[in-house]
């Protein structure tokens, strides 16, 4: 166990000025910090299901060629003093059932002048279906070959290297997706959404923030990126067969691909195909352009 008090001061020692700074920070809430990593292995789930609920602090997942589950936990303790700071710690829980899935959930007790939080760090077999719950923390997935499900209220979600179906969910952060296979739906309120090297289909949406994606192989649910306040830039294969429908109500649609039976309806639209046609590439924004590569 670690205690540490937060004292940019700390570095004169127990005289002069920082000795001052410390009288006036005595008792001061969450002036003091204590925090401690665990360890523990856990046996994985035959069902091969992982939920996750960590409800303050970074929560990161990677797959490993191994069979059984090792939880990284670093506990992070916030009081008024070294005592309850270290009481706190020794608090906080990590709270597994190992039912149809494997559920993890961190408990920290609360106090209007106590903090607590706790960072994890999770590695799983490959095959692992992924489950993750954060209300405040950036959450992390890579080197999967199975389903990821990610829900942050205040926090970014980055996923890499993982084939299986996403879903992720963030109210204000940013959504990043890097070399992803699967049908991939993202959802932002306030924040941006960047999807590099993804193979299936897209389905992404966010209230106020930039969507670029770029495609390397594209599924037969095609492609949707609605925005209301922001750009959107899509890059295709070469090669691609698609149906294109692009709306936009105040920006502009800059075109960098040859359409057959490109037609333009009104201002700010614009339909045609790509190739032989058939998956659909629907575009939305209401203030900002549209590109399409």
């Amino acid at each position: 166990m670690k205690f540490r008090r937060d004292d940019p001061d700390d570095r004169h020692g127990d005289s002069g000025f920082g000795s001052f700074l410390r009288s006036l920070l005595a008792g001061v809430p969450w002036s003091e910090r204590a925090e401690t990593e665990e360890i523990t292995t856990l046996a994985s789930p035959k069902s091969g299901l992982l939920r996750v609920h960590n409800a303050n602090g970074r929560t990161r997942v990677i797959g490993e060629d191994r069979g059984d589950i090792e939880v990284r936990a670093l506990k992070v303790a916030r009081a008024e003093c070294a005592e309850a700071a270290g009481e706190l710690l020794d608090s906080i829980r990590l709270i597994h059932g190992n039912g149809n899935a494997l559920e993890l959930e961190i408990d920290v007790p609360r106090k209007w002048n106590r903090r607590g939080h706790v960072n994890l760090e999770l590695r799983v077999p490959r095959g692992t279906s992924v489950e993750i719950i954060a209300s405040n923390g950036r959450i992390g997935i890579e080197s999967l070959r199975a389903a990821v499900r990610a829900r942050s209220s205040n926090g970014a979600v980055d996923i890499c290297d993982v084939v299986g179906d996403i879903e992720i969910s963030t109210s204000n952060a940013k959504v990043c997706c890097c070399n992803t296979r699967g049908r991939l739906v993202a959802r932002s309120s306030n924040g941006k959404i960047e999807l590099e090297e993804h193979c299936g289909s897209i389905d992404a949406s966010t209230s106020n923030g930039l969507i670029r994606a770029s495609m390397e192989g594209m599924g037969e649910e095609g492609v949707q990126l609605a925005t209301s306040n922001g750009r959107i830039v899509l890059e295709l294969p070469e090669k691609v067969d698609a149906e294109v429908d692009i709306r936009v109500d105040n920006g502009v649609i800059r075109n960098d691909r040859k359409l057959c039976k490109a037609a333009r309806e009104r201002s700010g639209q614009l339909r045609g195909r790509l190739g032989e046609g058939g998956a659909p590439i629907k575009l939305r924004t209401s203030n900002g352009s549209i590109s399409l590569r």
